[in-house]
């Protein structure tokens, strides 16, 4: 991890989750500029707003850190959807996913 992790990885989750900066700063009670000032490394992200867009992104810190994982947003909603499913259907699912990785 280097010096400008914390800014790609806002930019990345922003963008997967498809919202502008403008209005991921707005939703987050901030100025209009703040999520491009951390993007752009103008500003500095504290704890207490690393945890508030961890909260916005509906994912658990460890996965902020998690760079194998391109989209935890999207892995956070599958999971959800999967734990509505029974068993079968879940068999059913990871067969589709392991088909799909050859």
């Amino acid at each position: 991890m280097n010096e400008n992790f914390f800014s790609r990885r806002i930019s990345q989750l922003r963008t997967a989750k498809g919202v502008s900066a403008r209005d991921m700063s707005l939703s987050l009670g901030q100025s209009e500029s703040y999520i491009n000032k951390l993007e752009n490394g103008k500003a500095f992200l504290s704890m207490q707003a690393f945890f508030y867009i961890c909260e916005y992104f509906g994912i658990a810190p460890k996965n902020f850190f998690d760079e194998e994982i391109s989209n935890p947003i999207l892995i956070h909603e599958v999971l959800k959807d999967l734990n509505m499913l029974d068993d079968k259907q879940i068999g059913n699912i990871h067969e589709i996913v392991k088909a799909l990785k050859k």
